[in-house]
């Protein structure tokens, strides 16, 4: 009985001192109601992002652009020069090179398309040793899936054709005006707007903490993007120099694709890498020879990317890879190609504000 006695008395001082995995069933619901407000909130802000893409996408453009230029306002401002006069001067300059990039692409691009027929026949020619695994391949689709019968092929006519065009093109002109009059009217006013939106927030501190938050986004957009740009020309040059050395028909216009492309991690090298791979099938006689070229720019965008970008970013401005690539999957699934090209600045803006609001407070943490 004392045995007993002393085994009830030893669960009953266990089950005091043991916490308790919920202390109150009312903050656990408590808890839940929150997480999912918050779910609630983030699937509505993504579904408004995805419908109404056609006006946030160059709004958005424009502010990412302008909070990156903003350091050459308040220079031009320091210096005496109207904030107007030097966000028509961007503008102008943004347009220019956009301009002239199009321009020096317009006729090879122009060439390449005329002679589409002649270059698949080539490329499909060279590409002989894949004959046999494609045709295993669609037999096995044909014995899985196979298809309804004969169709019968309608020829299109010429409106049917001309009509997706117009219609892709009236939005696109629309929103890159979108774009410059929202860019013009960002970079001359947003020292007042940025004022502006201030007077919104209550209390002394939070206003100290969004100036502080603006601040440190314009100087890490402007750091990252000038350095990547310096980078990136780079990356240019030596493209077009090695596409010279190669034998390539506009080495020039493989080198900006390079450097243009490049401002998107992942994606844009490997676009360049098939758009070399295809340009070489069609250049050269040999697909061992035609192979060299995105080989050796793999390796090149490889030593930039991991050791020559991290290295002069530091660790201030180096971003996660998993984080890069689940906001280029994000963004390019959200807006498309103008989403790629958005999804490392806007990630670096997230990075940013989380900083100042959830500070680090140096605790080590294991591993």
């Amino acid at each position: 009985m004392e045995f007993l006695r002393a085994q009830r008395e030893r669960r009953h001082a266990l089950a005091i001192h043991d916490p308790k995995p919920v202390e109150n069933v009312g903050d656990l619901w408590a808890a839940v109601a929150e997480m999912a407000t918050i779910g609630i909130f983030i699937l509505l802000l993504g579904a408004c992002f995805y419908f109404c893409r056609a006006l946030l996408l160059p709004i958005l453009a424009a502010v990412v652009i302008g909070m990156t230029l903003a350091p050459l306002i308040k220079f031009g401002a320091r210096h005496g020069v109207s904030s107007w006069l030097t966000a028509i001067v961007l503008v102008i300059l943004v347009m220019a090179v956009v301009g002239l990039v199009a321009t020096l692409m317009a006729a090879p691009l122009a060439e390449w398309i005329a002679r589409a027929p002649e270059l698949g026949a080539n490329i499909k020619q060279k590409l002989y040793v894949l004959d046999r695994p494609l045709s295993a391949l669609r037999e096995l689709q044909e014995t899985l899936l196979p298809s309804a019968g004969s169709t019968i092929a309608v020829e299109p006519s010429h409106i049917s054709m001309v009509t997706p065009v117009v219609a892709f093109v009236t939005p696109a002109v629309a929103q890159v005006l979108l774009f410059l009059v929202t860019l013009l009217f960002f970079l001359a006013g947003q020292m007042e707007f940025r004022r502006y939106v201030a007077s919104f927030i209550g209390g002394r501190d939070a206003k100290l903490r969004f100036i502080r938050i603006t601040n440190d986004i314009e100087h890490n957009l402007a750091s990252y993007v000038a350095t990547v740009t310096v980078i990136n020309v780079g990356l240019g040059i030596a493209v077009t120099a090695g596409a010279w050395l190669f034998g390539f028909p506009s080495p020039v216009i493989l080198g900006i694709l390079a450097a243009v492309l490049n401002y998107v991690p992942y994606i844009g090298p490997g676009c360049m890498a098939i758009i070399l791979l295809a340009v070489g099938l069609v250049t050269f006689s040999s697909l061992g020879y035609a192979l060299l070229p995105p080989a050796a720019f793999v390796a090149l965008t490889t030593i930039e990317g991991h050791i020559l970008t991290p290295a002069v970013l530091g660790r201030r401005l180096t971003l996660n890879p998993l984080a890069v690539l689940l906001a280029l999957a994000f963004w390019t699934w959200m807006w498309g190609p103008m989403g790629a090209f958005l999804a490392v600045p806007l990630t670096l803006m997230g990075l940013v504000t989380i900083n100042h609001l959830f500070p680090d407070d140096d605790v080590k943490l294991p591993n």
